[in-house]
């Protein structure tokens, strides 16, 4: 089975173009899809209009072999680019989420969210603000606003503390300090969520999604949830 490879660009910010990416096998059945919003560095080489290997060899090639494995035979991967000099739109994010379920034969119980670096960000925010509609979040290098996680309203509340997260950080990240994450998971917890896993990587910088995504106990992680 070949690896498909489309460009899709949807919503008002046409600059935030998408990689989607499937196996013929999603025709059958409907998979899960997975939604990997990229961080500051590799959204800047893309929209500088000069693709990079790892890019341009997808999503699955950048993992370990197992990794790569088992992304490629269970999930369907979007990886939306945000420009340099703009932030994560949600409503954008939405509509893709959208326009791929309506596109492809998405299971809507499994849709999982992860993001590394400003990705990390966007990740906690639209977990908060949709937390619904996914069924695992896996911020990385990420931060937010904590307090917007305990001030919401019950319901948004409730559908938060029933979300599956784990988090990842370097614990010598000097780009988004480790407290970022230390802050929202912390708030999820004083919210009420009891499905919490935070995993800090004592001797890693900013780069802690390598380890993060290499590991297919991550992956497997995801699959036993659904909403």
């Amino acid at each position: 089975q070949q690896l498909g490879q489309t460009e899709a660009r949807v919503g008002p910010h046409a600059a935030q173009g998408a990689r989607l990416e499937t196996r013929a096998a999603h025709d059958e059945q409907r998979a899960p899809a997975m939604r990997h919003m990229h961080g500051i560095a590799l959204s800047l080489l893309v929209v500088a209009g000069a693709h990079g290997r790892a890019q341009r060899r997808g999503t699955f090639r950048r993992h370990s072999d197992a990794a790569a494995d088992l992304l490629a035979e269970n999930f369907i991967v979007v990886s939306p680019q945000c420009p340099p000099g703009e932030v994560w739109d949600s409503d954008t994010l939405l509509a893709l989420i959208d326009a791929v379920s309506a596109d492809q034969r998405v299971d809507p119980r499994r849709i999982y969210l992860t993001g590394l670096s400003m990705g990390g960000f966007g990740s906690w925010a639209l977990a908060a603000r949709n937390p619904e509609l996914f069924a695992a979040v896996v911020p990385v290098c990420g931060g937010g606003l904590p307090l917007g996680i305990v001030s919401l309203n019950p319901k948004k509340k409730a559908a938060l503390r029933r979300l599956p997260f784990w988090a990842f950080h370097g614990a010598k990240d000097r780009i988004v300090p480790l407290a970022a994450s230390e802050g929202m998971v912390g708030a999820l917890k004083e919210a009420g969520a009891k499905r919490v896993k935070f995993t800090v990587y004592p001797e890693a910088g900013h780069d802690s999604w390598t380890q993060a995504y290499n590991d297919p106990a991550l992956f497997d992680w995801m699959l036993k949830h659904s909403r």
